[in-house]
């Protein structure tokens, strides 16, 4: 349950079509002050807040899921308002659509989770002042290194739900020949590099903390 009360991490969009509850507190909340995040919402920095898919409820609306271009190339989901298009939540290609980066502005009372850590403060607007006891990185980090046990466990349990898709992928590989398998090795490589230079996709999962593989 969520504390303080079923309606305490409740939010929604700003013409009222559509309702959410969380059910539990999050797992952890960024700031992202990267470039792509400003650009994305209009502002310095955007605060998510990443919780288990499951433990939103919609409570009224249907909302829109919107394919939009990520810093890593792979995209993410972001979930609007079908009327004033607020954007309320995101899914990012790295953890898919198990998490929801809650837009925390969206809350009725967002003073309820300020930020665990700021992130990509190397690219932050150089007015903004970060309080001297919330960590702050440079780009990404390790969440072994940040993360309440808790939070991490519950990440666990995320990552043992495997789809049965993988299973059908590994049969695929196999049935291969090596030259097929030679090229899929050099797209892996090359898809990896590519995502050392960009380093992270926007201000969720970075580019090597995927949630499964």
């Amino acid at each position: 349950m969520a504390e303080k009360g079923d309606e305490a991490l409740q939010g929604g969009c700003a013409c009222g079509a559509v309702r959410y509850r969380m059910t539990t507190r999050p797992m952890f909340v960024h700031c992202c002050h990267c470039r792509w995040c400003q650009r994305e919402t209009g502002a310095s920095f955007a605060l998510n807040a990443m919780i288990e898919a499951d433990r939103v409820v919609l409570l009224r609306g249907a909302p829109d899921t919107v394919n939009t271009p990520s810093a890593s190339g792979k995209g993410q989901k972001i979930v609007r308002c079908p009327t004033c298009r607020v954007a309320l939540w995101s899914h990012y290609a790295g953890a898919g659509d198990a998490i929801c980066f809650m837009r925390v502005g969206t809350l009725d009372n967002p003073d309820l989770l300020p930020p665990d850590i700021h992130i990509f403060t190397s690219s932050k607007q150089p007015w903004v002042i970060l309080p001297p006891d919330v960590p702050a990185v440079p780009e990404y980090y390790r969440r072994d290194d940040y993360w309440p046990e808790e939070s991490l466990a519950r990440r666990r349990a995320l990552r043992g739900r495997r789809p049965a898709g993988d299973t059908t992928a590994r049969k695929r590989y196999h049935s291969l020949s090596d030259v097929e398998r030679k090229a899929a090795a050099s797209d892996a490589t090359e898809a990896m590099r590519r995502a050392r230079d960009r380093r992270h996709d926007g201000c969720g999962e970075g580019s090597g903390h995927r949630l499964v593989g």
